[in-house]
């Protein structure tokens, strides 16, 4: 059989086969009922059955090597050679991990902490570490963030260590290596970059934590030695607390965050209200309690899951599950199923944090939440220091849980919530609390469900700046305009998974991925 038969059979049988799973998926999350668990386990066991096909892997194979094939074909042999290789294992080894996995997601989906047998939400913890003046209280709704650590923690070793059996057998040290294979990555030169970001932020970073604790001391009323983990607005600081005396969340009050979503993205010159009017925004019972955005069939109608309400952390969310949503609209439908998607992880989450950035961007105040002048003449330095300092959070979060994650697959019988604050401590400059009730870690859903995607977020980060500063300087000062949307349409969203994520980059600012442009917007 030639390549372009072969494939256009693939093709064909991945498509039903996504759509099944991405429709399983969506049900489960929005729902939170066992019974569509159970229809997301089989259609994720009918694809790995699919991908674990022996003879349909060697054609696969025979297809790369043969020579005989374009540039394009090429392309999506080795997109199938990357999804069929983590799963030629025995169908026994395949369903170890699935059946965890599955008990994984409904824990995550359905789990509710407890502050003094009271059921709160993500967003009740939320509130409570921005708001509380009361030392306990804090605590309690730090603590209860960890409860599902306890709940999952023997699983997901217990998965962290199928994983790497199934590693093993395929030839690799471990799972973590072979993810990074899989994703055309490659382990060392990621994690020198990493180290380099490190090092090149550690004293910015340090002044900023510095200010960030006195604000914290004078606040709350407690020495800057004394500050604990629950002293801060996020339960792993993977964000900066308003600055004193400035919270953004004011301008939110009252606001619908679909409509200046949908405003803004207008703006671009890129329509949303379709993907709105299929999109699930607000917190229910059982739903899962985070957001994300999905493709689907990948025909051109993603859709969006959150649990929004008016506050400048859901503002970003929306933004940013909106990127990667239009992305996903505006891939040429014209591609294979195989080829209908983004470049890379890191390539929708580099354009996902291009508009979740948006929201403090001064003109974007001005423009979309009608603040004036000289109002936003006063704002802007306050803003763009909010904007650093967050930014500089958030990325020393990033690299405490890639770094940790690493740790994790390569030895999971370490005493992991020890190595955990050890990082936490060096990373983020966070003292370890006197007393640790679970397992810490655990409690992040990334490690369960998203294994190996954090280093995408960081090179996701570096990408948004790449693309700022090319848009800044080659195509529109004013972001909020037409030019900007048909620039991405074209030099990005458009050729959908043709292009290697770094030449896809070099294609649209010009050079492969640097963290310079970062560097320079964050970090000097």
């Amino acid at each position: 059989m030639n390549a372009e038969t072969f494939l256009v059979e693939q093709n064909k049988a991945l498509h039903n086969l996504y759509k099944d799973l991405l429709l399983a998926g969506w049900m489960t999350t929005t729902t939170g009922e066992e019974v569509w668990n159970s229809k997301l386990q089989e259609a994720q066991s009918k694809l790995d059955s699919y991908y674990a096909d022996s003879k349909r892997f060697e054609e696969v194979k025979y297809l790369l090597q043969s020579n005989k094939v374009n540039s394009i074909e090429e392309r999506e042999l080795k997109d199938l050679y990357n999804n069929m290789f983590k799963n030629q294992l025995t169908e026994e080894e395949r369903i170890k991990s699935s059946i965890l996995k599955k008990q994984l997601v409904h824990l995550f989906n359905t789990f509710r902490p407890k502050i003094d047998e009271r059921l709160v939400t993500n967003n009740d913890i939320r509130n409570i570490l921005s708001h509380s003046q009361d030392e306990m209280e804090r605590k309690k709704a730090w603590i209860a963030s960890k409860q599902i650590g306890k709940k999952v923690q023997s699983m997901l070793i217990e998965l962290v260590k199928q994983r790497n059996k199934e590693a093993e057998l395929l030839g690799f040290k471990n799972f973590y290596e072979m993810s990074y294979q899989t994703q055309e990555l490659d382990v060392q030169s990621i994690f020198e970059l990493f180290q380099r970001l490190i090092k090149l932020s550690d004293e910015p970073y340090r002044r900023i934590k510095e200010e960030i604790d006195e604000e914290i001391s004078t606040e709350l009323g407690c020495k800057t030695k004394d500050i604990q983990p629950w002293h801060y607005t996020d339960p792993f600081f993977q964000g900066a607390p308003p600055i004193k005396g400035f919270n953004p969340n004011v301008f939110y009050k009252e606001k619908k965050l679909e409509e200046l979503a949908d405003a803004t993205f207008e703006s671009l010159g890129l329509n949303i209200k379709d993907i709105l009017n299929r999109s699930d925004l607000y917190p229910r019972k059982d739903k899962y309690p985070y957001g994300y955005c999905t493709n689907m069939g990948r025909d051109a109608k993603p859709r969006v899951l959150l649990n929004i309400d008016s506050t400048d952390f859901w503002m970003s969310a929306i933004l940013h599950e909106f990127g990667h949503a239009v992305y996903d609209k505006y891939i040429n439908k014209n591609l294979s199923f195989t080829l209908r998607r983004p470049s890379h992880t890191l390539t929708t989450e580099g354009v996902a944090m291009f508009f979740g950035r948006m929201n403090r961007f001064p003109n974007w105040l001005h423009r979309f939440l009608g603040i004036k002048d000289p109002s936003i003449q006063t704002l802007t330095p306050i803003i763009l220091k909010l904007s650093k300092r967050d930014m500089l959070v958030s990325m020393r979060w990033y690299l405490t849980f890639v770094f940790f994650e690493k740790e994790l697959y390569e030895n999971p019988d370490q005493d992991l919530n020890k190595k955990w604050w050890e990082l936490v401590e060096k990373i983020q400059f966070i003292r370890p609390p006197d007393v640790t009730h679970y397992p810490d870690w655990a409690s992040k859903m990334h490690f369960s469900l998203a294994p190996v995607s954090y280093q995408n977020y960081i090179l996701g980060e570096l990408m948004a700046s790449q693309i700022k500063n090319y848009i800044e300087t080659n195509v529109s000062k004013d972001f909020f305009n037409p030019l900007v949307g048909e620039y991405l349409i074209k030099n990005c969203f458009h050729d959908g998974a043709q292009f290697n994520w770094n030449h896809l980059i070099q294609r649209m600012t010009g050079e492969l991925l640097t963290p310079d442009f970062f560097v320079e917007e964050f970090i000097r």
